[in-house]
């Protein structure tokens, strides 16, 4: 009878013990913090718990170091997180996705991982290549939408990511002090991972307006900008370890969840769906971890000196022998060639004569040259010069900051005046143009800011557009600026002398194509009456004061650029439309026209 008792106590207590639901938990990677991290997923796991039975689902928050520590000690079964730390991780442990993500806001997209480069909106930074050499904010150097992506697209651009931003700070999770560091001038940009800027804009965190995002892009169907290329979404991964029974169930549930229901609008998604395809991920990884080899050359040479003595032996002596014979061939040739030699200089002797000539040649048109280049800064130092004597005759007290605008600008034309006879005293040592990297964007801003208080005085607005994603040219960047300066003022001059009663309008399109960028300067002036070719011939004007150099010489920059430079009347017959088009950094296809 005891017995009896004893056997049925067993029974009830093994039967207890299979009756106790399993406690499981799911790492969620935290971008937002551990508490947002729970709110947003508690809702899901309590779902899951409905759906699977006899076990209990809890939220793991934690950021990449704390998923792969928990990962390492078992204290997690499943993970919510990007295939960036997936692939990571499952190089190290058994791990099999279940399902991915269909993101809520963009109208269920698998693919929806990516960075953001944001910078100030008052910042000169307008594409990335502005950068180089700049301090920059992430969250993680293992984020894969931030700062992998960014390095991603440097490489696809074909810039070395090692040593291309002077600094970059990893701030962690979460997200909102990058953008802080920007509002605040610590770092040049933030890379964030996409929608963090949408995000705080509606939370009421940042201005938006305050803010510009480098290479923007807005793929079909998405509400945010983006500034990489797009990466699959996050998906629910689980550890080969768990009962596949469970994972079944786990997975059908995902699968069943509808869109609308509390689970899903909380943690921003639209359900889930089948593992999708992660190849651009890999291929992605593939790049970020080629490393050069830091094995010492010297010590390598010399251990396969060790294992291979006798051949090492025979391949020094080859290289001896051979060293001395193109010794005694180099002594040969140098004796074979000393008459060569001897006529070469003459050559040399009767080019520098001739350059010479030519330079005595054109000195008239330079001395006039000069005089048309700079008369343009004068001019506007004493624009600005007057309007600063008007300011103090109207006011009993200087305003600090108008004259410090007024003496800055002062300051700058004197500076471009001097760089124009620098480049004029370059020609007359037949020197080559200053030839470096050049935004275009900087100098057709500069060269409005130049010409905007001559624009204000004549009434006349100018816009710009921009077509295309920027890249920068290899100019001469004060010859180029001369150029733009010159048209621009050439528009303002037809503007001025026509009789039209409309207001004087001028548009600076910038078309940023494959391997070219065109730049066209419209305006709403009485057009061309002369033909072209005398136009832009030395020494011809149409004006009563011109010296018939300005189209002459910008035809003469933008040809030493391998450029084009045309002149034609607008396409609907009223303005006058001038159009330079320069090459791409390092192409070598010819300009189309």
């Amino acid at each position: 009878m005891v017995r009896l008792i004893f056997g049925l106590l067993a029974l009830l207590s093994v039967a207890t013990v299979a009756a106790k639901p399993q406690e499981l938990h799911v790492g969620v990677l935290a971008n937002w913090g551990y508490q947002q991290a729970v709110e947003r997923w508690q809702p899901m796991m309590d779902y899951l718990t409905e759906q699977v039975p006899d076990a209990n689902f809890h939220v793991y928050p934690g950021d990449f170091a704390a998923l792969h520590h928990a990962m390492e000690q078992g204290n997690i079964q499943f993970i919510i997180t990007n295939p960036g730390q997936y692939l990571e991780l499952s190089n190290q442990y058994p791990l099999s996705w279940l399902a991915t993500m269909r993101s809520r806001r963009h109208n269920g997209a698998t693919s929806a991982i990516g960075s953001a480069i944001i910078v100030k909106a008052s910042s000169d930074y307008r594409t990335i290549f502005d950068l180089k050499g700049k301090v920059v904010a992430a969250s993680d150097p293992d984020a894969l939408g931030g700062y992998q992506a960014t390095i991603g697209l440097l490489h696809q651009l074909g810039m070395s990511a090692k040593d291309y931003f002077s600094e970059v700070n990893f701030l962690g999770f979460p997200l909102d002090p990058l953008l802080y560091q920007v509002r605040d001038s610590n770092v040049d940009a933030a890379i964030t991972p996409l929608c963090t800027f949408e995000d705080m804009v509606a939370r009421g965190l940042i201005v938006e307006a305050d803010y510009r995002v480098l290479n923007p892009s807005k793929p079909k169907g998405f509400e945010c900008q983006c500034s990489t290329n797009l990466y699959p979404n996050w998906s629910f991964a689980a550890n080969e370890s768990i009962d596949s029974r469970i994972s079944k169930a786990i997975t059908q549930a995902l699968m069943n969840l509808p869109a609308e229901h509390p689970a899903a609008v909380k943690a921003q998604l639209m359900g889930w769906t089948s593992p999708i395809s992660q190849l651009n991920v890999i291929k992605l990884f593939s790049d970020l971890n080629v490393k050069e080899s830091n094995e010492n050359r010297w010590e390598t040479l010399t251990n396969w000196f060790k294992d291979n003595r006798h051949w090492g032996l025979f391949a020094l002596f080859i290289f001896i022998v051979a060293t001395v014979y193109h010794l005694w061939i180099e002594y040969r040739f140098h004796q074979k060639s000393e008459s060569l030699i001897a006529s070469e200089r003459q050559l040399k002797q009767q080019e520098i004569a001739l350059e010479r000539l030519q330079s005595a040649a054109i000195i008239g048109e330079i001395g006039a040259g000069l005089a048309h280049e700079i008369n343009q800064p004068i001019a506007a130092i004493t624009s600005y010069s007057e309007g600063g004597i008007m300011r103090l005759q109207s006011q009993q007290q200087l305003d600090h900051l108008v004259a410090m605008e007024l003496l800055e600008k002062i300051h700058k034309q004197s500076t471009r005046a001097g760089d124009v006879v620098h480049r004029i005293r370059g020609l007359l040592k037949r020197r080559d143009a200053v030839m470096s990297d050049v935004n275009i964007l900087t100098l057709v801003d500069e060269s409005i800011s130049l010409l905007r208080l001559e624009l204000g005085q004549r009434e006349i607005h100018i816009a710009k557009k921009v077509k295309g994603e920027p890249f920068f040219i290899t100019a001469d960047g004060v010859g180029l600026l001369q150029v733009l300066i010159n048209l621009i003022k050439n528009s303002i001059d037809a503007i001025s002398e026509g009789q039209s009663s409309e207001v004087g309008k001028i548009t600076i399109s910038i078309d940023f194509k494959a391997q070219q960028v065109n730049v066209a300067i419209l305006d709403n002036g009485p057009g061309l009456v002369e033909n072209v070719d005398a136009l832009m011939a030395t020494f011809f004007t149409t004006k009563e004061d011109g010296l018939g150099l300005g189209l002459a010489i910008c035809k003469d920059v933008i040809k030493e650029h391998e450029g084009l430079f045309t002149l034609n009347n607008c396409t609907d017959g009223h303005g006058c439309c001038a159009t330079i088009m320069l090459k791409k950094r390092g192409s070598k296809q010819k300009i189309q026209a």
